[in-house]
């Protein structure tokens, strides 16, 4: 079974609601998802630390990462994560792992693409493999606008708070499971293995409970 880390950073909620769908994808898909969340107690003197958490992400099959977009680009703190990740480019220990990104902006002028990039500039510097999928791969009833998995729509609430929860779209947390879906199935894929439906899964976990009694 693949492991998926999905390592993100929310400040007033929606992030995070985002981050628990893609992984309800990911478990849904008949991978493992594991949620590990950026906090303030890791930042001590403005750098990053947790030694433990850079040894789970090292032991995944695939890492995703997630963040809400700050005055046009990454949220500083996990720009700190990111920038402790130096050890894991030397040691290459994410060297062709997949990797993934969401992000989520409670205004228009807080540029989710300059995020994702960032994601995506990050992954290549650690030599893995960027998830991508295809507008197809969307749900049906996500509007034109959502039409990327990985890229969230704004919400320009005047004076709403940012990441806030209550801001999130429904569509964003369908789109959120899709992604960790199709995440999951690239992982697989990669790995030469068949993913079964969460209906085949749990069928044969009766029949396996039924054998032993």
């Amino acid at each position: 079974m693949s492991n998926i880390a999905i390592v993100y950073y929310s400040q007033g909620g929606a992030t995070a609601m985002i981050a628990h769908s893609v992984a309800q994808g990911v478990n849904d898909a008949g991978a493992h998802a594991q949620l590990l969340s950026i906090e303030p107690h890791q930042l001590i003197d403005g750098q990053w630390h947790d030694e433990a958490m850079l040894t789970r992400l090292a032991a995944a099959d695939a890492i995703i990462f997630g963040a809400p977009a700050f005055q046009g680009g990454i949220a500083a703190p996990f720009k700190a994560f990111a920038d402790a990740t130096t050890g894991m480019w030397r040691a290459r220990s994410w060297r062709n792992k997949v990797a993934g990104g969401f992000s989520f902006s409670c205004r228009s002028a807080d540029d989710k693409r300059n995020t994702l990039d960032y994601f995506a500039a990050l992954a290549v510097q650690q030599g893995m493999i960027w998830a991508d999928v295809e507008a197809s791969d969307v749900p049906p009833g996500v509007s034109a606008s959502q039409r990327h998995p990985m890229d969230f729509p704004a919400v320009t609430t005047p004076g709403v708070e940012v990441d806030a929860a209550y801001a999130l779209d429904p569509a964003d947390v369908i789109a959120g499971k899709q992604y960790g879906r199709n995440v999951a199935a690239l992982v697989a894929r990669l790995a030469g293995e068949v993913l079964e439906s969460p209906a085949v899964l749990a069928r044969r976990a009766l029949e396996a409970a039924e054998r032993r009694l």
